[in-house]
């Protein structure tokens, strides 16, 4: 028998424009099943139940008067997105995943939350996040850390690992989330979801926090690329002060319309070898990536293998450039020791870069942009692994006993998803792959900058040709 959450989010919203769901009834669908099943998966910090219920109720007078006056909604009026823990909703907790900000309650939105808000969403709570989102884990002090439901004794990955283990456990249909070094691919890897690092700039940031180097955005993770288009649709816009603007779609144009869209024929490289020294691509991931090199052949695309020789100047360079961010976020000094041992040896070695260096390591991501954006002539978009290893067992690429030991696991884990950060170029995740033992093994695509369309459009028909959205975690 279908349930509300087998529904997409854009079948949702439809329901609920044309009168046939009541918010109130899909909102409180959740709220049971995160009270059920939160503590198992750990996808929430906080849950905003008093919130969600006067949103859906307004939501429900608000279709009804739209109705009446033949007015169209947002597809997503009336549908649950919850918001990352590191973004702020006034009035709501926003723990940033840290025990020093535990009793931290802001006063003001982020301007994601504001859209949200204009979108006629409904919030059902704030989302497991690490530390400050300083790891690729979403594991930390103050709340049980998030699983993918596709096997609980391994990690939703992270920063947004919460928002994944939501959607992918059906305690969301959609989900907020935000990528500073792959921290929506990841996560959309490791629990089976398709997940959109937009352009550098496409989403505003702030207006408290902002990442002077470029590199984080917020992005949506969905069971369905329709669904992440659409909240892309919602999230995408400047504000006034911005230092970056992706290029605007067309008049009239969205996101989710170029997933009905074919893509044409695309020159698609292949890359299989992890573009950093020592870092051996597990069997399942190269085999994820060959399959979907094989689909995009099958569908009419030019495929060919892409070799780039490994150096560590990227990683490098990503390591300088985390550490001084680990600094940014305000930490009272009699705080310091309530940090994790991660947290604290990266803000020690960011107080330690010299300005010239981290200039340097700018203008290096700026550098590798420019060769990147060369090597983009000749493809439209290039396939990789999302990962080098399948989903790792909770507390697997913790170590407290030695964080710089931790530090180096991590980029061995991840050592795809930063190029984009670095160049600001759009990416996906998409779950085409599972292994043998029931993991979501995901595949990544990088786009030239500003071109979300392409990848959301070759997604769909991806997904089209070998769906995923149908197979479910045994909670579900």
């Amino acid at each position: 028998m279908t349930q509300l959450h087998d529904l997409t989010a854009l079948e949702q919203g439809e329901l609920i424009a044309t009168g046939k769901l009541s918010p109130v009834e899909l909102t409180e669908h959740y709220l049971e099943r995160i009270d059920r099943l939160n503590e198992t998966v750990g996808a929430y910090v906080t849950v905003t139940a008093d919130i969600a219920r006067e949103q859906a109720r307004q939501a429900e007078t608000d279709a009804a008067e739209a109705r009446r006056e033949e007015r169209p909604l947002s597809p997503l009026f009336g549908v649950p997105v919850p918001v990352k823990d590191l973004n702020f909703v006034a009035g709501v907790r926003a723990t940033l995943g840290s025990v020093a900000y535990a009793e931290n309650v802001p006063a003001v939105d982020d301007h994601v939350v504001t859209r949200l808000r204009s979108a006629g969403t409904v919030l059902l709570g704030k989302t497991q996040t690490p530390e400050f989102g300083l790891p690729c884990y979403s594991e930390n002090l103050v709340a049980p850390p998030a699983r993918t439901p596709w096997d609980l004794e391994r990690s939703a990955g992270g920063s947004s690992g919460g928002a994944g283990t939501a959607v992918a456990s059906g305690l969301a249909p959609l989900a907020h989330g935000s990528d500073g070094g792959g921290s929506i691919r990841i996560p959309a890897s490791v629990c089976g979801l398709f997940g959109i690092k937009p352009s550098r700039g496409r989403v505003a940031s702030g207006p408290t926090f902002y990442d002077i180097s470029g590199l984080s955005t917020s992005g949506p993770l969905a069971r369905t690329v329709r669904d992440a288009a659409a909240l892309l649709d919602v999230l995408a816009g400047s504000m006034p002060g911005e230092p970056y603007a992706a290029p605007s779609l067309g008049a009239g144009e969205t996101f989710r319309g170029f997933a009905d869209r074919e893509p044409g024929a695309l020159r698609v490289a292949v890359l299989t070898q992890a573009p950093v020294p020592g870092v051996e691509v597990h069997a399942d991931c190269l085999a994820a990536t060959e399959s979907a090199a094989e689909l995009m052949a099958s569908l009419g695309h030019s495929v060919e293998t892409l070799d780039l020789p490994a150096d560590d100047t990227l990683r490098n360079v990503f390591g300088q450039v985390w550490a001084v961010m680990a600094t940014q976020t305000p930490v009272a000094e009699e705080d310091e020791s309530k940090l994790m041992p991660l947290t604290r040896h990266l803000r020690a070695l960011g107080r330690e870069v010299p300005g010239p260096d981290f200039a340097m390591a700018l203008y290096a991501f700026r550098a590798v942009g420019l060769l990147v954006a060369q090597l983009m002539e000749a493809y439209d978009v290039i396939l990789s692994p999302t990962l080098a290893q399948p989903p790792a067992p909770v507390g697997g690429l913790r170590n407290d006993a030695d964080p710089a030991a931790e530090f180096d696991a991590i980029a061995s884990f991840t050592p795809f998803t930063p190029l984009y950060n670095a160049t600001g170029q759009p990416s996906v995740s998409l779950p085409l792959h599972w292994t043998a033992d029931g993991l979501p093994i995901g595949v990544m695509l990088g786009a030239r900058y500003g071109e979300e369309s392409t990848l959301i459009s070759l997604s769909a028909q991806l997904e089209s040709a070998r769906p995923w959205a149908t197979r479910k975690p045994s909670l579900w």
